[in-house]
């Protein structure tokens, strides 16, 4: 998707820059081993991941706040950029599970092909996102034994979050452990296993993440509220 336009942006969204764009960013003060990290990116046309954004934007070209997990070949280094929505060309999608399930490890792979089945007859996507979405994008070592699964999954509503839910209980793999959040419409995402446990009675909040922050809601807020009043319907 071309920015010529800038469209919503929203959790582990990817951004791929512009030539232009890498220059600007490789002429910022980095050190050399950052340095050295960015200019492979560059090289490869690789993505950045849309994170926290400062808010209010102030005009159309105002930065776009960007990350960059790095590898292990630079000691996983988190990089936080700036970078103007004219500098950024196109956007995508961290890979689909089926995508990167040949990173993950052999023993989890019968209940994860599982889990794709139950995922695709409710009509949900899983993305993989975290380690195994970034060595699946790069061809990078990032995994490591102890790394966990993070997937994020598109949910209409309190229903189809539930099922989903209930999907990624019944089939995830001993180990790794199965990580990830469930991403509803509004931008919002929360992580499922809390979900569960809100929706199940053992909490009486959510942590609610969205691209301007995080929070703590509770059954008489907006986020709540709403998932409430979408699954009494």
């Amino acid at each position: 998707m071309r920015a010529t336009t800038m469209p919503p942006l929203r959790r582990h969204q990817l951004a791929h820059l512009s030539a232009a764009g890498w220059q600007e960013v490789l002429e910022q003060d980095w050190d050399e081993e950052l340095r050295s990290c960015l200019m492979v990116w560059a090289q490869h046309n690789l993505p950045l991941v849309v994170t926290r954004q400062r808010v209010p934007r102030e005009g159309q070209d105002a930065p776009v706040s960007l990350g960059l997990c790095a590898p292990a070949l630079w000691h996983r280094r988190l990089l936080a950029l700036q970078v103007r929505p004219s500098r950024i060309s196109w956007f995508r999608e961290f890979p689909l599970l089926a995508e990167a399930l040949h990173e993950l490890p052999r023993r989890a792979r019968p209940s994860l092909e599982a889990l794709g089945r139950a995922l695709a007859a409710l009509g949900v996507k899983a993305h993989a996102y975290g380690s195994a979405g970034w060595q699946a994008l790069t061809g990078m070592k990032y995994l490591h034994p102890h790394s966990d699964i993070d997937l994020w999954l598109a949910v209409d509503d309190a229903d189809q979050a539930d099922a989903t839910a209930r999907a990624l209980l019944r089939h995830a793999p001993c180990e790794p452990r199965l990580d990830g959040e469930l991403l509803f419409t509004d931008g919002s995402a929360v992580a499922w296993r809390e979900w569960l446990a809100w929706r199940d009675g053992a909490c009486r909040s959510l942590l609610v993440k969205r691209l301007d922050g995080v929070a703590i809601e509770g059954a008489a807020q907006g986020f709540a509220r709403c998932a409430a009043a979408v699954s009494a319907a």
